[in-house]
């Protein structure tokens, strides 16, 4: 088997505890808990109002209004990490080989505000 060299060169996170990595690992040492009353969507018709929401997050001041409004909130959330991972990289992006870099995310709930538009219908 070949083994490939992977490189974690940077990092993001946009977590209920924490907008940044430095606040999300701060928050985790202190053993904060990001769960709280939900505000993304009124709650009147569901058993749950508690959730674990990226709050302090304003798309539009990374992407601008018009592309904010375009884009699910997932993918707002999406490139913003990815924004955060690069700026942690000090990457020189004119000088990277596009076709040997690769991008690992993660996330909890695909999609979220389209879910949550659908559920209020």
């Amino acid at each position: 088997m070949l083994m490939k060299r992977v490189v974690v060169t940077g990092m993001g996170a946009l977590t209920p505890i924490g907008n940044t990595l430095d606040a999300y690992l701060e928050a985790l040492k202190e053993g904060k808990s990001g769960c709280d009353y939900i505000t993304l969507f009124n709650t009147e018709h569901f058993k749950t109002k508690f959730a674990c929401e990226v709050k302090d997050f304003d798309a539009a001041a990374l992407v601008g209004r018009k592309d904010a409004r375009r884009m699910d909130r997932f993918a707002q959330l999406a490139v913003a990490a990815a924004d955060q991972a690069i700026a942690d990289a000090q990457l020189d992006l004119e000088s990277i080989d596009s076709d040997r870099v690769g991008v690992i995310w993660g996330a909890t709930l695909k999609y979220y505000s389209s879910h949550s538009h659908s559920s209020q219908q």
